[in-house]
């Protein structure tokens, strides 16, 4: 599981005031501590790093999963869901599981690559204490980052989510899946 022991002194005497201060430093340490990571149980990958609506996802394309999902709040966002788009993304989890999203819609974060199988228990549950903390901080960075085993699975194990406020210990907190 990927541990961060860097990040600490990165946000805490930060002076990251705009999001191309997190793009300088925090991003590419989070970048590189999640591929690490995920290199640990796949070798063979095809990584893709796509921005879509203000938001930046990696992508494994080999295996069709998502890796890791990021971006600067701007507050909450007022667009409407696009709910047959997401009803036309497939479920096949069973009943226990949602079409999670990795940025949150009330972010900003949109449905196709955006959508995860994740625990409805989790989803509804303690996921949405720090999407909420994210939604009324803008200018803090809030990422996911999705944790699977060997297989080549497409539901993860776990999950990583994240809040970096400037100035603040940073509030990682890993949900079963």
């Amino acid at each position: 599981m990927a541990v961060y022991p860097l990040l600490a002194s990165m946000m805490a005497g930060a002076n990251i005031h705009s999001s191309h201060a997190f793009e300088a430093r925090v991003i590419p340490y989070l970048l590189e501590t999640w591929l690490d990571d995920y290199r640990r149980f796949i070798k063979a990958s095809e990584i893709l790093e796509t921005s879509v609506d203000g938001f930046s996802y990696l992508f494994d394309a080999t295996v069709e999963r998502l890796i890791a999902a990021w971006g600067v709040s701007n507050g909450r966002h007022a667009g409407a869901r696009d709910r047959s788009r997401m009803a036309g993304h497939p479920l096949s989890d069973g009943p226990d599981y949602h079409r999670g999203h990795s940025i949150p819609h009330t972010l900003g974060g949109t449905t196709d690559i955006n959508l995860v199988p994740q625990l409805g228990a989790v989803n509804i549950g303690p996921f949405r204490e720090l999407e909420k903390r994210a939604v009324a901080s803008p200018g803090s960075l809030y990422f996911t980052y999705w944790i699977y085993g060997a297989s080549g699975s497409q539901r993860p194990l776990y999950v990583q989510q994240g809040l970096l406020i400037p100035g603040r210990l940073p509030d990682i907190r890993t949900h079963p899946n």
